[in-house]
Formats: structure tokens, sequence, C-alpha cells
């Protein structure tokens, strides 16, 4: 697994595992941080790589002092399950 990188040209973050990489792609307005998608590829679902992806991306926001509204469904339900990061909700 490597680093988070933030893909700025194409709005995404990305994160490598396996040869693979998964990504979050979003937009930024005014201290926040959307995150209208999160995907992994095929051989890396069920493996917990989005959740990887998403706690690095949630860590990314707070370190920024960054607000997060998530667009994607899995993006939602990952900051619901996970109270560590419900604060950057909103």
């Amino acid at each position: 697994m490597s680093d988070l990188r933030d893909n700025a040209a194409e709005g995404r973050f990305e994160m490598d595992e396996q040869g693979m990489t998964s990504w979050a792609d979003y937009r930024l307005a005014e201290g926040r941080l959307f995150i209208d998608h999160v995907e992994a590829p095929p051989p890396l679902r069920g493996t917990g790589a989005s959740g990887r992806l998403m706690a690095a991306v949630a860590a990314e926001a707070r370190t920024r002092g960054l607000r997060i509204t998530p667009i994607c469904g899995y993006a939602a339900a990952w900051l619901r399950r996970s109270p560590e990061f419900r604060d950057l909700v909103g």
C-alpha cells in the first residue's frame, strides 16, 4: 500500500495497493471537501481498500482544516461508521 496522493489536476485522491489504484473524486469549495465518487478496481473490492483510502482522505481533510460533504453513497456510509471522523462531516 502506498501513501495518499492528491492528484489535483484530475480532482482526485489516489492510493495504490497491489499495483492498482483506488481513487476518490473530489471538489474543493469554501473550506469544504466534496467527495463525489469513491472507487477501487474490481480485484481490490471487498479487501478494505476503499476504507483505507477514505481513512487517508479524512485524515488529510483534518490536517487541512476542511469539512467533508460526502456526495458518494459509499463515502457517506463510511463516514457514518467512522466515529473518529464524524466531526468533519457537514
